[in-house]
């Protein structure tokens, strides 16, 4: 039994169903339904409140950021985990603006995921005017950068195509340009290498359900590179991001380092499905990962392009380009989708005209990659999306 077969049968799959959607919610780990059940049973059914200390509860955020931080090349010490993301994207810019507090322009592109956006707006709104944010297209990225820039805030990988950004020397270009960065890995963590350390990335952030496989709702993670972490300014300034919470004085003070970015109260029953979650990644490398997702994406492209040849290719075609997903354009792409969904091909849609597909190597394998080119195949041959295109479109896509 090889790496990835062993991996796969870490995960609950449904029979008869080809899942290339774990970049937007991971299937359920086997582990986490028990993960849960200990939760709910034995540690808050028995040790009641008392579970905080005898369970472990209030350092769960820095044990799971620990976990997570070896799958994003983090220093220990460096990443914690509460919260939403789009509270992160808020916390790390509203932190980044404040290292440079003489520029006022938020660098980012028209492929950033739209909440990071918003959050930015609305940053900019509660800062009463005088900044400014700029969304150049994602190639231009780094034409764009120059010493207005404050903070550069990107997602590593384009939610819409997959289009992957050079970390390193974008970095690289900011840090000469004097520019605070700051990465959302949404769409990276767990799917790809990440090298925050390396790429000496000032603040990330990311969520846990799509590639981490969390579960809906799951909470979202912080770095902050370790020598800006006591200088870091907490804008949420949180009960639990104080230096002694239960000394409840009437003032903030933050604690040290990365802890400053605690927020609220830890989500523990979510948290413990993290965890288990997160077993799913021992024993394999991130480079391993890697390797395999980038031939089961480009088996899913050669199969695609040589069965379907209405549908257009929308992610870079060089493997190095890309993330873990592939994306193919149609004009009735979500009716195109939806007839997939009912034959078992599990994808999804984004607007106006994008079909994604993701690769996760830890469950996916180059069977479904066959039989979901094979099943899209037949959707298109035959029309079967035209049912599909006369119902109205669901709430999520």
């Amino acid at each position: 039994m090889t790496e990835f077969e062993t991996t796969r049968a870490r995960f609950h799959l449904p029979e008869g169903v080809v899942y290339l959607d774990g970049n937007s919610l991971g299937p359920l780990p086997r582990g986490a339904e028990a993960a849960a059940a200990r939760v709910l049973r034995e540690e808050w059914g028995q040790d009641l409140i008392r579970a905080w200390n005898t369970r472990g509860w209030m350092n769960l955020p820095a044990r799971l950021g620990e976990r997570i931080g070896r799958l994003i090349g983090a220093a220990p010490g460096s990443v914690t985990v509460g919260d939403t993301l789009s509270i992160k994207v808020f916390q790390a810019l509203a932190a980044a603006l404040a290292l440079n507090p003489d520029r006022r322009v938020i660098l980012s592109d028209t492929g950033n995921f739209p909440s990071d956006l918003y959050m930015a707006e609305g940053l900019i709104g509660l800062k009463g005017g005088g900044l400014e944010l700029r969304t150049p297209a994602p190639e231009a990225v780094k034409d764009a950068l120059s010493d207005e820039v404050a903070v550069l805030m990107l997602t590593e990988v384009d939610y819409r195509t997959g289009r992957l950004h050079d970390m390193a020397r974008l970095t690289r270009r900011a840090h000469a340009l004097g520019i605070v960065t700051v990465w959302d890995l949404a769409h990276s963590a767990g799917a790809l290498p990440v090298d925050l350390e390396g790429t000496r990335a000032d603040f990330a952030v990311g969520c846990t359900y799509k590639y981490l496989n969390g579960g809906p709702g799951a909470p979202a993670f912080i770095y902050v590179r370790p020598d800006l972490a006591d200088r870091a300014r907490p804008a949420l300034a949180g009960w639990l991001g104080h230096r002694a919470p239960f000394a409840f004085e009437t003032a903030y003070a933050p604690a040290e380092g990365i802890a400053r970015m605690r927020v609220g109260t830890p989500a523990v029953i979510a948290m413990a499905v993290l965890d288990a979650a997160l077993d799913a990644f021992e024993g394999v490398s991130m480079a391993e990962v890697r390797t395999r997702s980038v031939a089961l994406s480009e088996r899913f492209i050669a199969e695609v392009e040589a069965r379907c040849p209405d549908l257009a290719l929308a992610s870079p075609r060089e493997p190095s380009g890309r993330g873990s997903q592939v994306s193919f354009r149609h004009a009735q792409g979500y009716a195109v989708m939806q007839a997939l969904i009912e034959r078992g091909v599990i994808g999804d849609f984004r607007a106006p005209d994008l079909m994604r597909f993701g690769f996760a190597p830890l469950y996916n394998s180059e069977a479904d990659v066959v039989e979901a080119a094979r099943v899209l195949e037949r959707v298109m041959r035959e029309g079967l999306w035209r049912e599909a295109a006369a119902r109205p479109q669901a709430a999520v896509t």
